[in-house]
């Protein structure tokens, strides 16, 4: 991720701010205060990374490329994208699978979503502070799936 610092007022603090990197994942964060292991960091990468290839995140914008799937004089031999989009939504559902119905939900709001701990706590509905305990078990599962030791 880049590192994009910003100047942000603390809620209820008065007149105090902090200097946050507002292009720093939810997961990176984490990671970067020892919150996580490197193993459950490099677990969440993965699955982010399928998410994206996958391109199930919202689109934004138009897309611009042709949706018939043509292709130009110097593209001969070049890999399908829709397949590689097909392979990274398989790996994406079966890992959520493999993790399970219920940590599923706070691993995607922290990986996928890129909410923070007490955001994705508070929209599950969940006490403070039970959110890391759980999206630990959701990583140490992912990291079993991608077989990473």
């Amino acid at each position: 991720m880049g590192r994009e610092l910003r100047e942000q007022r603390l809620a209820g603090a008065g007149n105090r701010s902090v200097t946050v990197n507002i292009g720093e994942s939810a997961l990176s964060w984490l990671a970067a205060r020892g919150r996580i292991s490197p193993r459950q960091a490099l677990a969440g990468d993965t699955l982010r990374r399928d998410w994206e290839r996958a391109g199930l995140s919202p689109r934004v914008t138009m897309r611009w490329d042709d949706p018939r799937g043509r292709r130009g004089a110097g593209t001969i031999g070049a890999p399908d994208p829709t397949m590689s989009q097909i392979d990274a939504k398989r790996r994406f559902d079966a890992a959520i699978g493999h993790v399970g119905p219920g940590l599923s939900d706070i691993l995607w709001r922290v990986v996928c979503a890129d909410e923070g701990l007490a955001l994705a706590e508070r929209a599950l509905g969940w006490p403070a502070r039970a959110g890391k305990l759980v999206l630990g078990l959701a990583l140490d599962r992912l990291a079993d799936f991608y077989r990473i030791g």
